[in-house]
């Protein structure tokens, strides 16, 4: 029974066998040893010295390379199944299978060796401990700050002009604009402005007088 095979990767090349395990909780990768193909090794150096050496030996020797190839891929199934059988055997001992939730995870972060189940199953409780306090330090601190008036200082008690009118700057809260002191919103001398040109609009102004804007754009 090979184990936790639904969780690789395979990494193999036509030069020998790789293959890379994955932990079904956190996704950390543990990567088993490349493993040379004896038949993907030759092919190359016999095709590589076929090349090299020429005429009629050269010839028979980079075909004794290509056959090699093909047959590497003729007898992949069984070579890679052994392959990926030493490849488990190898990376076993970096995985964990919980019998409560069923999946392989790694022992180095997920596992629980106390409790012999994933970290899922059997949270440690040192670190459930530490998250719970931090949780509540979090919680804490927002009831005292939700507490604390922090509105002093900040006018509330009439309508605010976010924009003045007339300048086009942030007014800054107050009843007049606070970079050029036009009255605004909720100033009883409180005086409309053409954001064209800045002239001064009467309040039942239709037009700008200075510049022919309408009172839906101003």
């Amino acid at each position: 029974m090979l184990g936790f095979t639904d969780n690789y990767q395979d990494r193999s090349t036509r030069d020998g066998y790789q293959f890379e395990f994955f932990c079904e909780r956190c996704g950390n990768g543990h990567a088993s040893s490349f493993k040379h193909s004896v038949t993907g090794l030759g092919g190359k150096v016999l095709r590589f010295g076929g090349d090299l050496i020429g005429g009629e030996w050269g010839t028979r020797a980079s075909q004794l390379g290509w056959d090699a190839a093909w047959l590497r891929d003729g007898v992949r199934g069984s070579a890679r199944d052994k392959a990926l059988a030493e490849a488990v055997e190898e990376m076993r001992p970096e995985f964990g299978q919980c019998h409560r939730c069923g999946e392989w995870v790694c022992v180095s972060i997920c596992w629980n060796p106390g409790r012999g189940l994933c970290t899922k199953c059997a949270p440690k409780l040192d670190q459930e401990v530490a998250g719970l306090q931090a949780e509540a330090q979090v919680r804490q601190l927002r009831e005292k700050i939700e507490a604390t008036d922090w509105t002093a200082g900040v006018s509330h008690d009439h309508e605010v002009t976010a924009r003045c009118p007339s300048c086009r700057n942030d007014a800054g809260g107050g009843r007049y604009c606070r970079h050029c002191g036009t009255p605004l919103a909720g100033s009883a001398e409180a005086a409309r402005f053409c954001v064209q040109c800045g002239f001064k609009l009467p309040a039942d102004a239709a037009f700008c007088g200075g510049c022919g804007t309408t009172s839906s754009s101003i």
